[in-house]
């Protein structure tokens, strides 16, 4: 189901020539202490009882942190003429292992490759390992913001958004990281022995995304953005889901509301919100927005009294405060987790004309098992809703019976609970271009073994 054991993989750890390799690097910065080094092998893969059984022994062996493009055309170099593996990671937020190394070798820190090169009228230049906050708050200043961000804006780079990523909060406008346009450019390094520097240009830019850094390390990116607005958080109560969800519709087909998140939530997640907690009425369903302050009075006007606004306030995700989004999306299931570990989750697609019908289909198949949360979306030019369902976990083997009673009844799913692109995938396959360019960029297969099952590596 995940690609081939661990132990299939060629060149395990205890092998490496380390200390040659530490060599090659010069002055670049290596961090070498073993229980930093597993901290920072880490992502968020516990959200899957499956993965965390797993992964959760799976550890790099030192962590080097470029400073410059060129550091990273140095340590690339150094991996291949060693045979060393090197696993690209920024914030580590991925719930899938995208940033876990499974053979060991190198964790690449971009993180000190942040700097932003230029805005332009719509669009930036910046660093791979830039913040997603920061980044935003520098553009906000020149009336700016990014299209779409994670649930974990405040901790994710760009870089590990789009290399591990698919959409977010924003999708509800431009859709996912894969719409045409929402990824201008990405500058690569491969990993060879003379390593290149490649510029990716429109749709050449979607070999890396979504790839897990597999077939390239990204070192900076053109991204598109939007106009700045203020956003507004606003939860509204309903008595029954499924009229959240109809009024979510309603206004993610309202093209003159301007929204950012269409977030309907099944209680009783929402008992689990904490700060968020008092705007929960026990025993009603929310849908969470965000709204442009201008679109507030369409909004209210649309509502017309189906439901009961509990909370309207600025979008406010400053230090020691907690934003609307960061209970939206992979959120969701965190808030819970944080209280119940017994708990996971899937990633759904709902037919767009099938909507309602499948949302109230899927509430009846699992009424207690599988807590209903969606975001609504846009998915190839239409709306329809991502389903983030709130699982109550019992075995592998119901867990992929919940799956598979998802996908018979034309519920698309992209499982999270396995480390493999293709197996992840809704298309249970590597993107064509993306697995090519893998050839040309990692030869020796030493960009995160393990993660891409197409590929076979050469052998000398």
């Amino acid at each position: 189901m995940n690609g081939p054991p661990f132990d299939d993989i060629a060149g395990q750890s205890s092998g490496y020539p380390l200390d040659a390799l530490i060599a090659d690097l010069g002055d670049i910065p290596v961090e070498t202490s073993p229980a930093v080094v597993r901290r920072r092998s880490r992502d968020f893969f516990w959200y899957s009882p499956i993965l965390n059984e797993e992964l959760s022994g799976k550890s790099a062996d030192l962590i080097a942190t470029p400073r410059t493009e060129a550091d990273v055309v140095r340590i690339a170099g150094a991996c291949a003429r060693h045979r060393v593996p090197l696993t690209v990671r920024g914030g580590g937020t991925g719930n899938y292992g995208q940033a876990v190394p499974l053979a060991g070798g190198v964790l690449l820190d971009i993180t000190e490759l942040s700097a932003i090169d230029w805005v332009k009228p719509g669009i930036v230049r910046v660093g791979a390992g830039a913040k997603i906050n920061q980044l935003d708050a520098e553009l906000a200043l020149k009336g700016w913001e990014l299209r779409m961000h994670p649930s974990t804006k405040r901790t994710a780079t760009i870089g590990g958004f789009v290399a591990g990523g698919s959409g977010g909060i924003g999708s509800i406008n431009y859709g996912g990281l894969r719409e045409p346009g929402n990824v201008i450019a990405a500058r690569i390094v491969t990993l060879e022995e003379t390593p290149r520097v490649i510029e990716l240009r429109g749709e050449a830019a979607q070999r890396i995304n979504h790839a897990y850094g597999t077939n390239g390390i990204i070192t900076a990116l053109e991204m598109p953005l939007a106009p700045l607005w203020r956003w507004i958080d606003v939860v509204v109560a309903f008595d029954d889901f499924l009229d959240a969800v109809a009024f979510g519709h309603r206004i993610a087909l309202a093209d003159g509301v301007v929204k950012k998140v269409l977030a309907p939530v099944t209680w009783p997640l929402p008992s689990y919100f904490g700060a968020l907690r008092p705007h929960c009425p026990d025993g009603r369903h929310l849908l969470l927005a965000m709204v442009a302050e201008p679109s507030l009075e369409s909004f209210k006007d649309l509502l017309a009294g189906r439901g009961t606004i509990t909370l309207e306030t600025p979008t406010d995700d400053s230090p020691g405060k907690v934003p609307l989004y960061e209970y939206t999306w992979n959120h969701t299931t965190l808030q819970v987790l944080k209280t119940d570990r017994s708990v996971t989750y899937l990633q759904c697609l709902y037919p767009h004309d099938r909507l309602l019908e499948k949302a109230a289909q899927m509430r009846s198949l699992f009424p207690d098992e599988a807590l209903q949360h969606f975001e609504f979306i846009r998915f190839n030019g239409n709306v329809t809703a991502s389903g983030l369902p709130v699982v109550r976990f019992s075995t592998a083997e119901r867990l992929n019976e919940i799956i598979r009673l998802h996908e018979d009844h034309d519920v698309g799913i992209a499982n999270p609970h396995v480390y493999t692109i293709e197996d992840g995938s809704r298309y249970k396959k590597a993107e064509a271009d993306q697995l090519g360019f893998k050839y040309e960029a990692d030869p020796f297969g030493l960009l995160n073994p393990g993660k891409m099952r197409s590929f076979a590596a050469r052998t000398n």
